[in-house]
């Protein structure tokens, strides 16, 4: 089998990587460098947690997406993550922590609430203001995300079989004869094309623009000094929601940066634009970080970093074949690079074993689980 893929992030390059590894031919087009620094992708890290609400198919993919990890570690020949639990904090009233909680406990997983008096013993460096309600989860870590995708980008380059085109718009596709056509005016021809272009898919394939919704996000990263660094490089991710600000925040794993970012989607802006922005674009953030971390009054900010990712209303992926030939593969709202090696690799099955498509877009959007056979 022939395959077209447009788009070099975390989806497309892991699309490639479990088609080549079952020997089939692929051809990868991106339309800047691989990796692409302006890629949704494109960033130090990202979590993988299995806290996700009433979701449970989510929840229980987890360990599926951490199977699928190990083998691209072994692939890479390096392990690009590391472990650190996972906190959640909710208060005002928010109750995701708790559905979360009683979610994963019908799967058998353990999400243990702590008194709130036990917060400054375990982790001293939370304040804790507002938090009503704490739950600790032993599994859950960073993936290096940049770290990743030129890694994987630098793995395909080596393999017999595929071709990755860098710095090659793709100007129009055509899922039902599986061709593209290129900014040149080059026409490339497979068995089957998928686009898997982030927050530029509405470019190709506009009959989504109402399904997948560009969202500029800022996230901060910050300069700290010696003593909290080397504490919360110990430290959990959290993930915290007081009502209505909640937080996630990263910590500085393996000399890379803390981290810290809002739940809330802009589905605002283009992701060809300029990607400047100010504190004043996270004032609120910042307003909680004061109430929520102890000694936060000694952070500066390091840099602002502006990323864009696709938003549905569900936050659900969307990984369907609205044509013969062709597939759309989207992330589902920003937490999707958690998944990606496992969708990746389970979309190659698919298009190698046939199996039915529309079976395998409920399993990617979380509503059948295990994977479609």
């Amino acid at each position: 089998m022939k395959a077209i893929i447009v788009g070099g992030g975390v989806m497309g390059l892991s699309v490639a990587w479990g088609l080549t590894r079952d020997g089939h031919d692929v051809e990868l087009f991106e339309q800047g460098p691989l990796p692409n620094p302006l890629a949704s992708s494109m960033d130090e890290h990202r979590l993988i947690r299995h806290p996700y609400g009433d979701q449970e198919g989510y929840a229980r993919l987890i360990d599926d997406a951490y199977a699928a990890w190990e083998l691209m570690w072994g692939d890479l020949g390096q392990r690009l993550y590391a472990a650190t639990g996972t906190l959640a904090l909710t208060g005002n009233g928010a109750d995701w922590a708790e559905r979360s909680a009683v979610t994963l406990a019908t799967i058998g997983k353990s999400m243990t609430e702590l008194p709130l008096a036990e917060l400054p013993r375990r982790f001293p460096q939370i304040e804790g203001q507002g938090i009503e309600r704490a739950f600790w989860m032993e599994s859950g870590g960073v993936l290096f995300a940049q770290d990743i995708v030129t890694s994987l980008a630098g793995y395909l380059a080596r393999q017999p079989g595929i071709r990755l085109h860098p710095h090659t718009p793709v100007r129009s596709v055509d899922l039902e004869q599986g061709r593209i056509t290129t900014e040149s005016g080059a026409v490339h021809a497979a068995d089957v094309v998928v686009v898997a272009a982030g927050a530029w898919v509405n470019r190709l394939l506009p009959g989504f623009g109402q399904r997948l919704i560009p969202s500029r996000q800022t996230v901060i990263y910050f300069d700290m000094p010696a003593d909290a660094r080397a504490a919360w490089a110990k430290g959990p991710m959290i993930i915290e929601k007081t009502g209505d600000v909640g937080l996630y925040l990263v910590p500085p794993m393996e000399g890379r940066g803390l981290k810290i970012g809002d739940h809330e989607f802009s589905r605002t802006g283009d992701p060809m634009d300029e990607r400047t922005a100010s504190e004043d674009d996270i004032r609120p953030l910042l307003k909680r970080c004061r109430s929520l971390l102890r000694g936060f009054d000694r952070w500066r900010t390091d840099r602002l970093k502006v990323c864009f990712y696709t938003v549905t209303d569900d936050e659900r992926f969307v990984v369907e074949r609205p044509a013969a030939r062709g597939w759309i593969m989207s992330p589902c709202s920003g937490h999707g690079f958690k998944f990606g090696a496992l969708m990746g690799l389970e979309l190659a099955r698919t298009l190698a074993s046939g199996r039915d498509a529309k079976a395998h877009a409920r399993w990617a959007a979380g509503l059948e689980v295990p994977a479609p056979t």
